[in-house]
């Protein structure tokens, strides 16, 4: 499997290093039940405002349902389709938008439904699988087709299937595959006591450069 380990400051917990977000699925190499529940069940026990967890996920597995798959993958944007249509799994996220408790606003309920999501790929990672979070897909024509209730909003698509085999990698998924990873700096996005002052001048007394 293609290892595109983050280059973190510090280090960090080993599955968070080694999640990236590839496109080269298998096609031919679908995921096990055992493998695909545990991904479930890390994402069920994330966190959530008053316990609430507010989210849904409508799972589309090829090897068990042809035409729900065909339907996630009808919904996504061209681009997307183009690589995700090799991932035995699609998965929409679904944020639920009032509390079941008392009817409410849940203004928390999408930021909850991220943080099971990104629980689940983790997982994923940990069992050896690729998991990609997609926004490119229609919102409208996936509530349509999955019949999502109102008061209920799809979030995201969630690929998720093996690697392929890096000689197996077609010529077009190559530069996105082994591009190197980056992200902003620390300072860039976390600030100390007040907005915009840097964490990392603020700690170590140096610019943030």
């Amino acid at each position: 499997m293609l290892e595109k380990k983050a280059t973190t400051e510090v280090p960090i917990n080993d599955v968070m290093a080694r999640r990236w977000s590839g496109r080269a699925y298998d096609p031919g190499r679908p995921v096990e039940p055992e493998k695909l529940l545990a991904c479930m069940e890390a994402a069920r026990w994330s966190l959530s405002c008053f316990g609430a967890q507010p989210w849904q996920y409508v799972v589309c597995d090829r090897a068990r349902d042809q035409a729900a798959w065909d339907a996630a993958l009808d919904c996504l944007v061209e681009g997307n389709r183009a690589w995700a249509q090799n991932a035995p799994v699609l998965i929409l996220s679904v944020a639920s938008e009032n509390f079941k408790h008392n009817g409410q606003p849940n203004r928390w309920a999408q930021h909850d439904t991220g943080a099971a999501s990104i629980s689940l790929c983790l997982q994923a990672t940990d069992l050896g699988l690729m998991a990609h979070q997609m926004g490119g897909f229609d919102a409208g024509k996936a509530r349509e087709v999955f019949s999502v209730p109102e008061e209920h909003t799809p979030m995201a698509m969630i690929a998720i299937g093996y690697q392929l085999l890096q000689r197996e990698m077609p010529e077009e998924l190559h530069a996105k595959e082994f591009a190197p990873r980056h992200r902003n700096p620390v300072g860039d996005h976390f600030f100390s006591g007040k907005w915009n002052n840097s964490w990392m001048t603020e700690s170590t007394g140096a610019e943030n450069v």
